[in-house]
């Protein structure tokens, strides 16, 4: 009896706090979690990578790695044809796309 009564003085203020929070809870299992995830994947892949592995650019480069400074990444993009690129534009979902693994 005391808890319904508890309950009913609260309802107003109990239900207005539900919407907010399962909009709250909605974005992040739909939004966030599934960024930081891609970005956790992502940052694995980059410090996997070695010499001789093919990737693909962000910009849709595909090269083989001849070699790896500190965030520098050379490839071989064609027979003695050579390109600088920053090591955070290898792609793991296109490189991934290009190899034909699923996601």
């Amino acid at each position: 009896m005391v808890l319904a009564f508890i309950l009913q003085a609260a309802g107003g203020s109990v239900l207005s706090w539900i919407f907010p929070a399962l909009m709250l809870a909605f974005f992040y299992f739909f939004f966030i979690r599934p960024q930081v995830k891609k970005q956790k994947d992502q940052t694995a892949f980059s410090s996997d990578l070695k010499k001789g592995d093919e990737v693909v650019t962000t910009s849709g480069i595909i090269g083989q790695i001849n070699k790896i400074e500190s965030n520098v990444i050379t490839l071989e993009v064609d027979s003695k044809t050579f390109i600088r690129v920053v090591s955070s534009a290898v792609s793991k979902e296109m490189t991934d796309m290009y190899k034909g693994k699923p996601k």
